[in-house]
Parts: C-alpha cells; sequence; structure tokens
C-alpha cells in the first residue's frame, strides 16, 4: 500500500468517524429539543441542571450539523479523489481554526473587552427577563446555584429589575447569605459575579483547558495538512 492510498484510507475512516459521531449528535439535539423530558428521563437528574445552563439541543443541533458537513466532505472528497471537496474542507476547518484562535486571543488578550461585550449582552436579560421569563431564569438559577455566584458582575445587576420590583424590591437568595435578600444583606454577603467566579475556575483548570485546546488545534491542522497531501497529489496525478 502506498503513501497515498494509506492517507487517503485513513482520511476516509477518520471523517467517517466525524460523520457518524456528527449524525448522533445531531438525533441527540433534534430529541432534545422535541421531547426533553423523555431525554432527562433516560439521562437521569444531572442532565436537566445541564439543560437549564445550556440550551443543549439546539447546541448539539449546530455543533452536529456542522461535523456532518466536516464528515461529509472530508469522507466524499478522497473516496472520490475530489478537488473541490477537499479545498472546500479545508477552507472550512481553516475558518474554524482562526475563529477559535480569534476567540482565545480576545479571551486572553482582551479579557476586559470581552467582558465588556458580554456584559452589554447579559445585562438586559438579568433586567428585563429574570423572573418572567422561564428559560431565562432556569438558566441563570442553575449558573447561580452551581457557581455560587450573583448576577454577571454582582447583585447591582438586578437593581431595579423587574425581579426586584416584583419581589417587595429584594434580590435573588443567590445573592445573600441571608434568608431575605435586601440590598443591605447583599452588601454584606458579598457574593461574587458569575462571570469572575467562572473566570477563576477556567484560571485553575488552565492546563485541562489548555490541553483540550491544544488536542482540538493538533486534529485541525493535521485535518488541513491531511486534506492538502492529498489535493496536491490528485492534482500530481491528473496531469499524468
Amino acid at each position: 500500500m502506498g503513501c497515498f492510498t494509506f492517507v487517503k484510507v485513513m482520511m476516509i475512516l477518520f471523517n467517517l468517524f466525524i460523520f457518524l459521531a456528527g449524525g448522533a449528535l445531531l438525533g441527540v439535539g433534534i430529541w432534545v429539543s422535541v421531547d426533553g423530558t423523555s431525554f432527562v428521563r433516560v439521562i437521569g437528574p444531572v442532565s436537566s441542571q445541564a439543560m437549564q445552563f445550556v440550551n443543549i439541543g439546539y447546541f448539539c443541533i449546530v455543533i452536529g450539523a456542522i461535523l456532518v458537513l466536516l464528515g461529509f466532505l472530508g469522507c466524499c472528497g478522497a473516496q472520490k479523489e475530489s478537488k473541490c471537496l477537499l479545498i472546500l474542507f479545508f477552507a472550512i476547518v481553516l475558518i474554524i481554526f482562526i475563529a477559535e484562535i480569534a476567540a482565545a486571543v480576545v479571551a486572553l488578550v482582551y479579557s476586559s473587552f470581552a467582558e465588556s461585550l458580554l456584559r452589554a449582552w447579559v445585562t438586559p436579560i438579568l433586567r428585563d427577563d429574570y423572573g418572567r421569563q422561564k428559560d431565562a431564569t432556569g438558566i441563570w438559577n442553575t449558573t447561580m446555584s452551581e457557581l455560587k455566584c450573583c448576577g454577571f458582575t454582582n447583585y447591582t445587576d438586578f437593581s431595579d429589575s423587574y425581579y426586584f420590583n416584583n419581589n417587595n424590591k429584594t434580590y435573588p437568595p443567590f445573592c445573600c447569605n441571608a434568608t431575605i435578600c435586601t440590598e443591605t444583606a447583599a452588601i454584606q454577603s458579598q457574593i461574587q459575579g458569575c462571570f469572575r467566579q467562572l473566570f477563576d475556575i477556567l484560571k485553575e483548570n488552565a492546563n485541562i483547558v489548555g490541553g483540550i485546546a491544544a488536542g482540538i488545534c493538533v486534529l485541525e491542522i493535521a485535518a488541513m495538512a491531511v486534506s492538502m497531501y492529498l489535493y496536491c497529489k490528485i492534482d500530481g496525478k491528473s496531469r499524468v
């Protein structure tokens, strides 16, 4: 078996696995979106908290669809020796790779800028939707309960909010160590905001997060290198 044939077979098998994994993830996402109750019964009580923290159905659908597309392009491109499909596969992986690098740079180097963007997006949700919208309330209740935090920055995110005005001028119980969470109790409790709490957790587990990120980047670089190798070899074969 020549080098070209070996790389081609590995490319097909790898992308077939990606395609099947993406299809399974897509199926789970559709299942959760259509019938989340049965999904919780099968997976268990922990999943109900995860489903509140992240809209896992839509998340799985998006990631699954991307994996299915990549698996299809890589598998068919290698099998049919299609330069068009291979270069399209390369381009999509490259775009994802650049987006990940850009996000990492913004998160690490411009963390204050990223915090400002997130605050501008999250603050209106806490002010207008918390306590009124079931999904938003459930997500934030789970987040604040699991991370032991209050709001995005601190309790002031809920000042003059829908929840505050409709609960006798009190704050969510997560913002206080007292039974009734008044402004005085919130100030004395000094509960940290969820962004800072999450940032501290990420710093504590920087090695794990960095290792996973590095592993993903290596796989993406390898996928691009293999697809470009096949592309160039197919180009050479077509001249012969």
